[in-house]
């Protein structure tokens, strides 16, 4: 078991950057609301304690720093509510694409839409509980799957329905793939606080206004079943990110639909893990191909 509850990663007020153990205010349990964090000295997968050391947040980077993350998961579909706004029918099993880890940013930075993103319509925002892996594992039982998590994030897949359905050919990874389009954090919560993270509150908020509102008890796959079957034949590593799909709610699903716009301010929440809240920003200089 991790000696920390609640992993965090950023830069004090000293212009270092550490990895800590939020302290959380009274009364609140959103980590972004930490101003103060224990460090942890060591290896946050392997050999560490937290120290005495109290330092001040100046601002929360990706839980995660990217050497530490192989692989990025994503599954879709994964609840019946959005399976049905979306017009498609429940899947049976896990419909799995992958995201590089250069999407991967932290709960404040900003979204960057490039412009090949910025042709025709469809940005789209998608609220999701996050697992992080903790200890490698394969052909894990259901059972045993909590022993291999690390904890758990909020994250946003944000989409761009255009590449992802109609010009990518239904090649999901095309729409959703780009340089900072999987803000997550901000911090992890252990699965020794929020076991397999049922029954919380996830949602979305646009420029303030709520559009999707649903809960984590009502995945298709949970937790343990996701990670047990994703895990079939397969190596799942220390530091591998799983986002495991988005409530009804979503910009697509909408009638007419919402699509994000530059400047947007979109936050995603997860009750009893914090939120993530990133600023929509259109790329004003095009790329040199």
């Amino acid at each position: 078991m991790p000696a920390f509850s609640r992993l965090i990663r950023f830069v004090a007020r000293d212009g270092r950057s550490y990895y800590g153990d939020a302290i959380l205010p009274k009364g609140i349990a959103d980590i972004s609301k930490s101003t103060r964090a224990r460090v942890i000295a060591g290896d946050v997968f392997g050999q560490h304690h937290v120290t005495d050391q109290v330092v001040d947040i100046h601002h929360l980077l990706p839980p995660l720093n990217p050497s530490h993350v192989r692989t990025v998961r994503c599954l879709g579909l994964n609840y019946a509510d959005h399976a049905k706004e979306a017009n498609m029918p429940e899947p049976k099993y896990p419909i799995l694409f992958y995201k590089p880890v250069t999407s991967l940013s932290g709960p404040s930075d900003p979204i960057p839409v490039p412009f090949v993103a910025q042709e025709g319509t469809g940005l789209d925002y998608e609220c999701e509980l996050v697992i992080v892996v903790g200890k490698s594992c394969r052909d894990v039982a259901e059972s045993e799957v909590l022993d291999h998590v690390l904890g758990y994030s909020v994250g946003n897949d944000v989409s761009h329905r255009d590449w992802q359905l109609k010009w990518g050919g239904g090649q999901w990874a095309h729409g959703k793939g780009y340089d900072g389009w999987a803000p997550y954090g901000p911090g992890i919560v252990t699965t020794a606080v929020l076991e397999d993270a049922a029954r919380l509150k996830i949602w979305t908020k646009v420029n303030g206004e709520t559009l999707q509102s649903g809960s984590t008890s009502d995945l298709i796959f949970g937790v343990k079943k996701t990670v047990s079957l994703l895990s079939r034949g397969v190596t799942l590593m220390p530091g591998d990110v799983i986002f495991t799909g988005t409530p009804a709610g979503v910009g697509m699903g909408r009638k007419p639909p919402v699509w994000l716009k530059n400047g947007d301010v979109v936050e995603v929440g997860l009750d009893q893990v914090g939120t993530c809240v990133n600023k929509v920003e259109f790329e004003k200089d095009a790329a040199r191909l």
